[in-house]
């Protein structure tokens, strides 16, 4: 089913995003306006959002073609379950991250052009969502890469522009490679319209298809930081400024496992060879990212690497290519942008507070700053993936679905690398919050005896939001029960976009 009135709202993310940020671009110099047009934009988002969101689980598909161009000759937008759960997410951490922003006494302050480029990151990131063609989501795409390039160099510290530099040039290698397939693809297909590429791709030569879909998840993956395309990751992410940081690890790298699972199964029809190379590729994310986080001595180090690990889950479910699978993904995917994002923001006041992220210099926090030590706690808990805590629920559905697909070595695997998540989350626990420094400070590093309010609450919604998300699994599951096969039908995607061509 189409529905057609509620789907006129479904560019107004995007719309609303850019709109935004060229009004706070015009007000520059005026800093109160621009958080207060900031704070507004990103909560209209996240109504319009949690509409779509309401409106697609009731009707399966909501489709807007713009300028009244049917597709596949117009643009075309499409929400669907899945799309929909990522566009209220993130755009409830958008908004969370910018509340702390605005309490953190730096970056957003300093610097007019911070809000303008938070907001065309915020329209990049609902644009990847609600796209139903590949040449937007190349747009979207670049909107990410443009803004974020900008974001994570803010402050100029040398280590941020190398490591900006890196970022910049693997993302550009990325985007290079998505373009020349795209125009492949239009070469062989004669159109970029996800919808009709699913119709007409399977008239190409097999050996077409197979290699189209192995480019498709190499230039996608990496966007999410899949092995062995990952490593631009660790290095970028803790140089940037915090609340940043924080956006980047909850968000970007789901932008990509979203349109793997997007492009793999709807316009590649997911073969079966495909669904065996995705889990190879997930349990070696996996291992390399949790054993790369157990060699760190730096928090942000640590929790960067366990980017790379978490989406090695991820994609755990969805090389399983089930019903079951694709659940515990969309599942677990929520559950990881929510913990993610927190543990950086937590991070990042625990920085502030000690003047260090190096676990040798740090100690004694559960003492001199016993409520960031509880903010730790619950993500971190969740992260590791002991009950009763969202992580543990999340994994225990990707489990399940492994068990069920008899895929025993990925289980096998997963279940280790969980066991090593909960030894470097200790590691933590131990270093910042519990045992006392081993190393003094440097004699630059400046220390504060209390942390911004705002920043505290902002970091609060969060650990209640993982609570939330532990009390409310069943109802939430459930949810991504109907997105996963949601995702498994691709006629009903194909014929809600074409209509009668399906």
């Amino acid at each position: 089913m189409i529905a057609v009135g509620v789907a006129s709202l479904v560019p107004l993310p995007v719309v609303v995003a850019l709109m935004g940020a060229a009004l706070s671009t015009a007000l520059g110099h005026w800093r109160l306006a621009q958080r207060v047009i900031s704070v507004i934009t990103l909560t209209a988002v996240l109504v319009v959002a949690v509409a779509l969101l309401h409106r697609a689980d009731r009707v399966d598909h909501l489709v807007h073609e713009a300028g009244g161009w049917p597709g596949p000759l117009g643009i075309v937008f499409v929400v669907d379950r899945l799309a929909g759960v990522m566009l209220t997410i993130s755009a409830l951490m958008l908004l969370v991250v910018m509340l702390y922003a605005i309490g953190e006494r730096g970056v957003e302050r300093e610097n007019p052009a911070f809000h303008p480029l938070y907001l065309v990151l915020a329209a990049g990131v609902s644009a990847s969502f609600v796209t139903g063609d590949l040449f937007n989501l190349f747009v979207a795409f670049e909107m990410m890469l443009a803004a974020s390039y900008v974001l994570i160099t803010l402050g100029g510290r040398p280590a941020q522009i190398r490591a900006g530099m890196t970022y910049v040039v693997i993302s550009l290698v990325a985007s290079a490679l998505f373009i020349v397939m795209m125009g492949l693809l239009y070469a062989a297909t004669g159109t970029v319209n996800m919808a009709d590429l699913a119709v007409e791709m399977a008239q190409l030569p097999e050996g077409l298809r197979v290699t189209f879909a192995i480019v498709a998840l190499g230039v996608f993956g990496i966007k999410a930081g899949l092995f062995p395309l990952f490593f631009w990751l660790p290095d970028s992410y803790p140089t940037a400024p915090g609340a940043i940081t924080a956006v980047f690890a909850g968000l970007l790298t789901k932008v990509g496992v979203y349109a793997i699972v997007r492009t793999q199964i709807l316009i590649f029809d997911a073969p079966d060879w495909m669904g065996t190379t995705i889990l190879v590729i997930a349990a070696l994310t996996m291992a390399v990212g949790v054993l790369g986080a157990i060699a760190q001595n730096d928090v942000k180090r640590i929790l960067s690497f366990h980017i790379v690990s978490q989406i090695g889950y991820i994609m755990f479910g969805v090389g399983l290519f089930s019903v079951a699978g694709l659940a515990g993904a969309v599942f677990y995917t929520v559950h990881h942008i929510i913990v993610k994002t927190t543990l950086f923001l937590v991070a990042e006041l625990v920085q502030r507070r000690s003047g260090s992220a190096r676990l040798r210099q740090l100690g004694g926090m559960v003492r001199s700053a016993p409520v960031l030590a509880l903010l730790f706690a619950v993500p971190a808990l969740s992260l590791a993936g002991l009950p009763p805590f969202s992580g543990f629920l999340a994994k225990f559905a990707l489990v399940d679905a492994g068990l069920e697909a008899r895929q025993w070595i990925v289980v096998a695997v997963s279940l280790a690398v969980s066991l090593f998540t909960v030894f470097s989350m200790t590691k933590i626990w131990s270093g910042v919050f519990w045992s006392e420094p081993a190393e003094p400070l440097s004699q630059d590093a400046t220390t504060e005896t209390t942390s911004p309010v705002l920043m505290v609450l902002a970091t609060a919604v969060l650990v209640v939001a993982t609570i939330s998300f532990t009390v409310f699994a069943g109802p939430l599951y459930d949810l991504s029960l109907r997105a996963a096969h949601s995702i498994m039908e691709p006629a009903a995607y194909v014929t809600a976009v074409l209509g009668v061509r399906s």
